[in-house]
């Protein structure tokens, strides 16, 4: 039995077989009115190939890091860099010719595969920035930093990209708040304290990784905050855009461009996944709340504020 507060989605592939209908099982080229807003089971290296040219404004991906990690039976085994290089290589040019001219692309990655990644971006790509953000969870080592730090390589197809600063500004306390002519400068002072509306930056310390009291999570061994998926989607994509994910996983990505008015389409080879993914994708259209994300702005982590106001 789960703790009364324990809401982590673990819906079996038996029990949600009528979610795994939803999901898409490609055989030939696909259009964009098949794909939209859906959920594609299979191979991405082989599924690419199969959609429409162009149509995504927002690339986002989520790979396998090169570690070894067990998705729900199926192993990842690391691989030395130059296979490593050879497999990036193989999704990234495929999903290429998928993309509009103005798209944007963001690529997951830890520390080392970070090392891969970048290089092989910049081959194909214009690189912008390098984003860094603070996984909180994770184990310490005796030999060894604690890594508790992730990359996002943040690339565009071109020069001409869409990129909205003011839509994931971020709401800090004010800690030593400055006033001139006695007035507050450049903060709000609120019931709930003073706060200061700052420009978005390279390093991101305000996620929380979805833990077991949070309705976004679930068992995926690198499930990313659906936060996380927000600010990249609402920073390089216009409302009424198309964000491709051809490593869905729990559906994280999917489910904040639905939150956010936006069209998806995913693509995972995990049937469980596809259930986990479809199921949230169908919570969101009773909760359209994203933790950390109100009032058009990102709240720190635990902020207080935050937590009352979604008591309301």
């Amino acid at each position: 039995m789960k703790a009364a507060n324990n809401r982590s989605l673990d819906l079996s592939v038996e029990q949600g077989e009528a979610y795994l209908a939803r999901c898409l099982r490609p055989e030939g080229p696909l259009t964009l009115s098949q794909i939209l807003d859906k959920t594609l089971l299979g191979d991405s290296l082989e599924l690419l190939s199969l959609l429409p040219r162009g149509f995504a404004d927002l690339l986002i991906v989520d790979p396998p890091y090169n570690l070894n990690k067990d998705y729900n039976g199926s192993r990842f085994r690391r691989m030395d860099e130059e296979d490593y290089a050879a497999y990036t290589e193989a999704w990234l040019t495929a999903a290429l010719p998928c993309l509009k001219e103005r798209a944007s692309v963001y690529v997951c990655c830890d520390w080392r595969s970070s090392l891969v990644i970048g290089p092989l971006l910049a081959k194909h790509l214009k690189v912008l920035n390098r984003i860094t953000w603070q996984r909180e969870k994770g184990r310490g080592a005796s030999r060894n930093w604690k890594n508790s730090l992730e990359d996002i390589w943040f690339a565009a197809v071109s020069g001409d990209y869409v990129f909205h600063p003011e839509a994931v500004m971020q709401r800090r306390r004010v800690l030593a708040p400055y006033r001139e002519n006695g007035r507050p400068k450049d903060w709000e002072e609120t019931a709930e304290g003073k706060f200061r509306d700052s420009c978005p930056s390279n390093f991101w310390d305000d996620l929380s990784v979805p833990f077991w009291s949070m309705p976004e999570n679930t068992p995926h061994p690198a499930q990313k905050p659906e936060k996380l998926m927000a600010k990249l989607i609402l920073a390089s994509s216009d409302a009424g855009g198309v964000v491709l994910d051809p490593f869905l996983g729990s559906g994280s990505s999917a489910v904040a461009a639905k939150k956010l008015g936006r069209h998806f389409v995913g693509i995972e080879r995990e049937a469980q996944y596809c259930v986990w993914a479809e199921k949230r994708l169908e919570m969101a259209e009773s909760d359209p709340r994203i933790q950390g994300y109100a009032d058009g702005v990102f709240w720190e982590r635990n902020t207080a504020a935050l937590l009352k106001k979604r008591r309301r």
